[in-house]
């Protein structure tokens, strides 16, 4: 028989893959008697896990909603598809869902064995996924594990940078919070060499190196990282404010378009679409997949833009 301890979590994986067990078949899988079933019953329920039980010739078992999430036990498969799902939600264009998802592979990430981090490296690089980052760009999502772990240690960070113009620099910072925002991912983190705060687009980082020494963190000066960039990006550029009246129901466009924009509704079955960006070509693609004629309101720059498009996919089409 199996120690109380391994027992235990057997007996937690055995109830999370089922949804009703009879006591003597689980007893069964167990090889425990019925009596040390129920013994090891209590002892999940005294951990936090919300064990019924039902009496009965067909009495059993059951894992019930809790008021907390308790730990969760899972085989290698699930590990591995657990992981790689959470790659993909971390580049999803899902308002909260990003941040929520690079914090849990940070966990599950650190407590896998190699062998099944190999198998998710494996199965990554292999399988190619749709991007809907609109005018960000992709990054890897072990780079956003390794420098989401260091802002979670506190533990300083050597990178090299290469700048919106190109040019490339090493940098060595104190890493504070990952920000989400505009379909791209940033690190703000306090620069040793600059002896200032900055914000990184996470895709300019390569040959990130984690040096192991810790830090206590600064003060930032900032409500939080999030309206640290914001500002940082408010410095750069405008974005675009874009006003599109296209000819389909606000019930369609709305479906479609989903938080990425606000919707007017009209009498004459058309509404009118607003967006904001830092970048054209992301509401035009939207304008594009939607498959409904549009006419631009604002701004001029948008309708220069849509004629640009249109005279190179007409050019396309030319032998």
């Amino acid at each position: 028989m199996a120690n109380t301890s391994s027992r235990t979590l057997r007996l937690l994986s055995l109830l999370q893959t089922r949804r009703y067990w009879p006591g003597e078949r689980l007893a069964c899988q167990l090889e425990v008697s019925v009596r040390t079933l129920r013994r090891d019953i209590e002892r999940l329920r005294e951990l936090g896990y919300p064990v019924q039980a039902s009496r009965g010739v067909d009495g059993g078992y059951q894992l019930a909603p809790g008021a907390v999430l308790p730990p969760l036990v899972l085989d290698d498969d699930e590990a591995v598809a657990l992981a790689v799902g959470l790659q993909n939600a971390a580049q999803s264009a899902v308002a909260g869902i990003a941040e929520s998802s690079v914090r849990a592979l940070t966990k599950v990430v650190q407590v896998m064995p190699p062998r099944l981090r190999r198998r998710v490296e494996a199965l990554r690089a292999m399988t190619v996924s749709p991007s809907w980052t609109g005018s960000g760009s992709t990054f890897d999502a072990g780079s956003l594990v390794t420098v989401a772990q260091v802002c979670r240690d506190s533990e300083r960070l050597e990178f090299s940078y290469t700048a919106a113009g190109g040019e490339h620099t090493e940098r060595h910072v104190e890493p504070l919070r990952l920000v989400s925002l505009d379909f791209r991912w940033y690190l703000v983190a306090y620069d040793l060499g600059r002896h200032d705060w900055r914000s990184f687009r996470l895709h300019r980082l390569a040959r990130l190196r984690c040096t192991g020494v810790r830090f206590r963190p600064r003060q930032l000066p900032a409500e939080d990282a999030a309206a640290f960039v914001r500002t940082g990006l408010g410095r750069l550029s405008a974005p675009y404010c874009v006003e599109v009246l296209v000819h389909a129901s606000a019930v369609t466009v709305r479906d479609h378009v989903g938080q990425w924009g606000t919707i007017e509704d009209r009498e004459d079955g058309r509404c009118l679409l607003r967006m904001t960006s830092d970048s054209l070509d992301w509401p035009l693609m939207t304008l594009g997949s939607l498959g409904a004629e549009f006419t631009v309101v604002s701004p001029p720059e948008l309708l220069e833009h849509v004629h640009e498009w249109g005279h190179r996919f007409g050019r396309a089409t030319t032998p």
